[in-house]
């Protein structure tokens, strides 16, 4: 089982921009930034043994209001990486000593979902084999083999019991042939599963030590002896069971864990949103005492150091850390000094203007007007958005995020639900229907509300 190297890493940053364009619309400044930090790691991973290890991430902070994309970005960078991504919220950790989370157990979260997207990848190459296994098992049960008595000398009556064998055999093979038609899957069949029971006692729960409380659990399931219970199961239960479980016999585990450290540490990417709630400087007293205290446990994580977790020590050095943050109260230089020094780069983000949602609605391959077209299709409603519809909603869009909050493309989901809030809960009783949205439409449904300021700070 051989570490598979990231094929996103392998695409030029012009390629990466060109695949970010097809989910997110515009921040172009972002989008290079980002292509250049992963064609990096390719570049790293081709150095001189001796070189590589000095080659540190180039960090980046990415700038911006809310709703104009660098959480997308990241996410499809980590998707189009094949890497060990992670999101987490800067605000939601607590300096060392206090009631919340510390810093390290984003590492820990990033070093299980490594572990899990490895186990399911080994898993699947294992798949084939697993199957045939557990198809032989399930033959077993349905045709249960003949016991000979051992401890007897071979009578009359056992060889009459083995002479029939070449028909037992073929009456398998049938019984296989029908497993493979689906014919057997209504089947009722006694199975004996595993029944691990694991206390449930939320110990730490209330302390801020969920992962304590975790590994505690971990401990006391190797502990406890596993038991088994026996259960009237389909045949195509019984099969997906009986699958897993031999695949569970076929991975090798440490094999794994080594793979997924070696992924982590040479293609984690984590992404610390929130970063400027933990901006500034303390104050001594307040909520935000702890503040300094969580960016000084952050620097030697984005530094580089060894974190430990229940699969062994994972090395930070090479984790590419992307934060984000609106810094419209704080901003960068109100970090700690040496926090600013690990995130060399920092990418402004464009506010977004109508333009853009008019793109946003329409040209991504995940566009918004496609999302709802297919979601109610599904009933049998037909969607059919004129142009003026998408302008109009586009216009909504920018005059409310101008009157109250600025939420960028957010503002779009929560005005499409609101525009098609009557089509959507009539869908199932309409289906066949054809229903075409224009700007008349848009406006008959919205125009009262955006009229109405107050009414809009609530509804849209």
């Amino acid at each position: 089982m051989k570490p598979t190297t990231d094929s996103g890493a392998k695409l030029t940053p012009t390629q990466i921009v060109a695949e970010l364009d097809r989910y997110i619309i515009g921040q172009e400044r972002a989008k290079r930034a980002v292509a250049i930090a992963l064609r990096n790691r390719w570049r790293r991973q081709n150095l001189p043994p001796e070189l590589r290890d000095e080659v540190a991430p180039k960090n980046i902070i990415m700038i911006g209001p809310t709703g104009v994309g660098k959480t997308e970005i990241a996410r499809r960078l980590a998707r189009l990486a094949q890497a060990p991504f992670l999101k987490v919220e800067a605000s939601k950790y607590t300096e060392v000593g206090y009631v919340g989370r510390d810093v390290e157990s984003m590492i820990r979260d990033l070093m299980e979902l490594s572990v899990n997207v490895v186990k399911a990848e080994v898993t699947e190459t294992v798949r084939e084999k697993a199957e045939q296994l557990a198809e032989d098992r399930l033959l077993d049960l349905l045709l249960p083999p003949i016991r000979v008595r051992g401890e007897e000398p071979f009578s009359s009556e056992t060889l009459e019991e083995i002479a029939p064998d070449a028909s037992r055999q073929a009456t398998r093979e049938k019984l296989r042939q029908q497993l493979h038609a689906g014919k057997l899957d209504d089947r009722l069949i006694e199975l004996e599963v595993k029944s691990q029971a694991i206390p449930m006692v939320e110990i730490f729960s209330s302390s801020g030590m969920g992962e304590m409380d975790q590994n505690l659990r971990d401990m006391l399931s190797q502990m406890l002896p596993t038991k088994t219970k026996r259960r009237k199961l389909k045949v195509a239960e019984a099969r997906r069971l009986l699958a897993q479980e031999e695949a569970q016999k076929l991975i090798d585990m440490d094999e794994v864990t080594a793979q997924a450290i070696q992924r982590l540490e040479n293609s984690g990417i984590i992404f610390l949103d929130e970063l400027d709630k933990v901006a500034g400087r303390e104050t001594g007293v307040g909520p935000d005492v702890s503040r300094e205290g969580v960016q000084r446990d952050l620097l030697p994580i984005v530094e580089g150091s060894t974190v430990m977790t229940k699969y062994g020590m994972v090395r930070t050095d090479h984790v590419l850390f992307i934060a984000a943050g609106g810094f419209h109260v704080s901003k960068p230089s109100d970090l700690s000094p040496e926090l600013q020094g690990r995130f060399p780069i920092r990418v402004e983000l464009d506010p977004l203007t109508r333009g853009d949602f008019i793109r946003i609605l329409t040209e991504p391959k995940n566009a918004l007007i496609t999302q709802y077209v297919e979601l109610l299709r599904t009933e049998g409603v037909e969607l059919k958005f004129a142009p003026d519809a998408v302008k109009a909603i586009a216009d909504i869009a920018t005059l409310v995020n101008e009157r109250t909050e600025n939420i960028g493309a957010r503002r779009l989901y929560t005005i499409m639900e609101k525009l098609l809030d009557d089509i959507s809960f009539r869908a199932p009783e309409m289906p066949g229907e054809e229903i075409a949205i224009d700007a008349e439409y848009v406006n008959g449904r919205l125009a009262e509300v955006v009229k109405d300021e107050d009414l809009a700070r609530f509804i849209l």
